[in-house]
């Protein structure tokens, strides 16, 4: 690889990197940064070589190192996200806290949210796309999860499956509830 290769290659792979680590979406950088989704995307991919004021523009939304990002590193082989780093969906129901767990490439296939629920707490979704399955397993409290008609309630430690292609809703029962979930092809 000649040495200009390997520095859009660098360049390529420490932007997404960095994109990818706050959760970010290629349109959410663009709006960030004010660099359009397509040239984002073009220069994560290494297909184009940006300026330097794109590319101080992209590292300053990223709150990047604009001199540490063609510094060759080592692939970590164990990749950590520190609790405090975790992105947070906010919005999506009433008294629930969601964390996003799994990495910005899983979107649509396999998502893993920590939710956090309040006494009385509620999450409350349309349906997902066809053939959606949720995974729910209770760390602690006690909830009761509806998919279309039916509903369960789970106590700490049990796990509810259930198709997520029709309405449904998670809400916390007698007071505060811990959980995880996986969806699957959302």
């Amino acid at each position: 690889m000649n040495p200009r290769s390997e520095i859009h290659a660098r360049l390529a792979a420490s932007l997404k990197e960095a994109r990818t680590a706050k959760g970010l979406s290629l349109d959410a950088v663009a709006k960030l940064s004010g660099v359009s989704r397509s040239m984002v995307s073009q220069i994560e991919r290494g297909e184009s070589s940006p300026t330097v004021a794109t590319l101080w523009n992209l590292t300053q939304a990223l709150q990047v190192d604009f001199a540490g990002l063609l510094e060759a590193r080592e692939t970590p082989r164990i990749e950590v996200i520190r609790a405090e780093a975790a992105p947070v969906i906010g919005g999506r129901g009433v008294g629930v806290s969601i964390r996003i767990l799994s990495p910005a490439e899983a979107v649509g296939v396999h998502e893993v949210y920590d939710l956090t629920l309040a006494a009385g707490g509620k999450l409350i979704s349309d349906p997902h796309g066809p053939g959606c399955r949720e995974h729910l397993t209770l760390l602690d409290g006690a909830i009761e999860v509806t998919s279309g008609e039916e509903s369960q309630q789970l106590s700490t430690g049990d796990t509810a499956r259930y198709f997520a292609d029709r309405p449904h809703r998670i809400e916390a029962v007698g007071g505060p509830a811990r959980a995880i979930l996986i969806v699957q092809n959302s």
